[in-house]
């Protein structure tokens, strides 16, 4: 059963208020994931604590530099279900995590930012590891 929609209401804005789409179908999924040219940033949201203390603020941050993603996406775990399914199928091989950060060049997966790689690390560490992503691929 997903979480209620007022739960996770500002969990949804703290990425969507700074530009990152968000896909609440498979459809949606599929055709941005199609259509991706270039770098997309693909968050896979959630309501824990790691993804509020660490995950988002540490994802903001990394935007902050001079390199960083074309496009910005996120599902969010435990509301919209087959959205994240399916986003999670172009992660793979990776296993199912969230929160969970995936970068794509062209269409392809070029890294991943698993769960157990934010949790115990600050926003700022979050931030610096992504920032270093994006100096080698964006």
């Amino acid at each position: 059963m997903p979480y209620p929609e007022m739960l996770v209401a500002p969990m949804r804005n703290e990425l969507t208020q700074s530009g990152f789409t968000e896909l609440k179908s498979p459809e949606e999924v599929e055709q941005a994931m199609n259509d991706s040219k270039g770098t997309a940033l693909v968050v896979v949201n959630s309501v824990c604590g790691c993804a509020a203390g660490a995950a988002r603020p540490g994802i903001l941050k990394s935007l902050a530099g001079n390199k960083k993603p074309d496009q910005l996406l996120t599902v969010f775990a435990g509301q919209d279900l087959e959205a994240t399914s399916k986003a999670r199928e172009y992660m793979l091989p990776y296993p199912p995590s969230s929160p969970a950060i995936a970068l794509f060049k062209d269409g392809q997966l070029v890294h991943m930012v698993e769960r157990y790689m934010i949790e115990g690390r600050t926003a700022d560490m979050v931030a610096d590891h992504l920032a270093a992503v994006y100096d080698q691929y964006c």
